[in-house]
């Protein structure tokens, strides 16, 4: 067996890294498009086909489900070679297994999505596990390289820990709240798509004070740390998250009062994602005890 090294294969986790977070954009185009029902049918296009690139939604709606064959590599990749990795690390296999778990799920949840007519649940479900890939991805990609998940705790100090764990179960929130606004909007992937029944302006403001809610304790902890730790990554990730977090509230309010067009949303969507890997940052530190 040909031994590889930690460096070969953080290459491969951040191929792996990369290719689930591109997925979540070639998606959401799919929706922004409406080509949610673009192929009918599942695992194949239609009845009469596997494949039919025939019009531009069948393509646009073929083209993400064969990226998937992509990602799938890349994870594949990640499994086999963290058992060839040297020296072999336990918590890089299960991380990397972990991600085939996910892309299996995902599957399924893009199976469930189009059979059931592009269910809000299903698509919101399809959206979040995506998040939850992004983050083993990235978390194995840091790793990889001796950054740890444990070394925050050493260098913030209780009270800080405490306010960055309030940060990101808030982050979440705010997250979950702006896919049920999407359930709730025009771009649901196809016109004739099941939405959420609730007031569009009553959902965008509990999705707005949640990530005002996430702001001001992401500014309390900047001013936490501001004395002590301004030379730290720790506050270099907060400053990060921040820029982030306030160009994703700028795109947010345009677009609600320019009647959501196409290309901020997906902006937004990409923000959402550079926002939520943002605040990973915040929790995976290097390890300098490795």
């Amino acid at each position: 067996m040909v031994a590889l090294s930690g460096r070969t294969y953080r290459v491969v986790c951040g191929t792996a890294f990369a290719s689930l977070c591109i997925i979540v954009l070639t998606g959401a185009l799919v929706r922004l498009t409406g080509s949610g029902l673009g192929c009918t049918d599942w695992p194949r296009c239609n009845e009469t086909k596997f494949v039919d690139i025939s019009t531009s939604h069948t393509f646009i709606e073929q083209a993400n489900r064969l990226f998937t064959g992509v990602v799938s590599f890349s994870v594949i990749a990640a499994v086999l070679m963290s058992h060839r990795r040297t020296p072999r690390r336990r918590d890089l296999i299960i991380l990397a297994w972990g991600l085939v778990v996910g892309v299996l799920a995902q599957i399924v949840i893009g199976g469930i999505v189009v059979l059931t007519g592009l269910n809000p649940y299903a698509n919101m479900a399809h959206f979040l596990v995506s998040l939850i890939l992004i983050a083993c991805s990235y978390i194995l990609y840091q790793r990889s390289a001796g950054f740890s998940t444990n070394a925050w705790k050493r260098s913030i100090g209780k009270g800080l820990e405490r306010l960055t764990i309030g940060y990101l179960l808030a982050s979440i929130v705010a997250i979950v709240a702006g896919t049920v606004v999407t359930a709730t909007g025009p771009h649901a992937g196809d016109e004739n798509a099941v939405r959420f029944g609730f007031e569009l302006e009553s959902v965008v403001r509990v999705h707005s004070v949640s990530v005002l809610i996430a702001i001001g304790l992401l500014l309390f902890i900047a001013l936490r740390a501001w004395s002590t730790m301004r030379e730290t990554d720790f506050f270099d990730s907060v400053q990060t998250c921040l820029f982030v977090a306030g160009m994703q509230a700028i795109v947010g309010y345009a677009q609600y009062f320019t009647d959501v067009p196409v290309t901020l949303v997906a902006i937004h969507i990409v923000g959402a994602v550079s926002f939520f890997v943002a605040s990973l940052r915040l929790i995976v530190q290097p390890n300098t005890s490795a």
